[in-house]
């Protein structure tokens, strides 16, 4: 996507998608588009300089790779939870849960923003939390399960975290329905909007959907 247009274009990621050949369609895909900064949602651990492990769901070669040589454009890569919780931040304490082919997650205190693995917390002696709200789980205990297991651990970690509010997001938050107080399913549009806001000196509410610097264009 890139601000100042009203479509998105995409294609099928997989296990053969290493970091040269996502600049390669990328270009392609953005050839008639004029753009300024790139913004990445990464599946994976990132710090200042990029990843900082290889996905599990993707081709080799993420970590050390120099996007903006590549690109010959400045460009920024985060965590896709942290970049979805950017574009869904409202102010205060807010918890992120990203349910799609794995769990995503991130908090947001107070304009700071910190990459969690929630994934990884025991829900029982034999499963993790991400066992229990991956994609594959979804297809093997059914929606009615999937979705009280989502349900219960947001109320869960809204109370732990202390949080103001809980969003949730990904591919998968389409089936959520009856959602507590304090809970909701954020937009599917989220992610763009974190990755334009990165690029601002202060991403808070303030700048409202539309980004006040009309200048600025992002792809993401």
């Amino acid at each position: 996507m890139v601000n100042g247009e009203a479509v998105y274009r995409k294609v099928p990621s997989g296990l053969d998608l290493t970091p040269t050949k996502l600049v390669e369609i990328i270009e392609q895909l953005t050839a008639d588009w004029q753009y300024d900064y790139i913004s990445i949602g990464y599946p994976g651990l990132t710090g200042p300089n990029g990843p900082l492990a290889e996905p599990y769901n993707l081709g080799p070669g993420w970590v050390a790779f120099d996007f903006a040589a590549a690109f010959g454009k400045p460009v920024k890569v985060l965590n896709d939870a942290a970049m979805q919780a950017i574009g869904s931040y409202e102010g205060g304490r807010m918890l992120f849960l990203g349910v799609g082919t794995g769990l995503g997650s991130a908090l947001i205190a107070d304009g700071v923003i910190i990459s969690l693995e929630l994934s990884n917390l025991r829900w029982n002696s034999r499963q993790s939390v991400g066992d229990l709200t991956k994609k594959s789980a979804l297809k093997l205990n059914g929606k009615r399960r999937w979705r009280s297991v989502v349900i219960e651990l947001s109320d869960f970690l809204a109370r732990s975290f202390l949080v103001d509010y809980v969003v949730i997001g990904g591919g998968n938050a389409k089936y959520l329905k009856d959602l507590p107080t304090g809970v909701r399913v954020g937009h599917n549009q989220a992610a763009f909007r974190g990755g334009f806001r990165v690029w601002e000196l202060d991403f808070i509410p303030t700048m409202a959907d539309s980004v006040s610097n009309k200048e600025l264009r992002v792809i993401y």
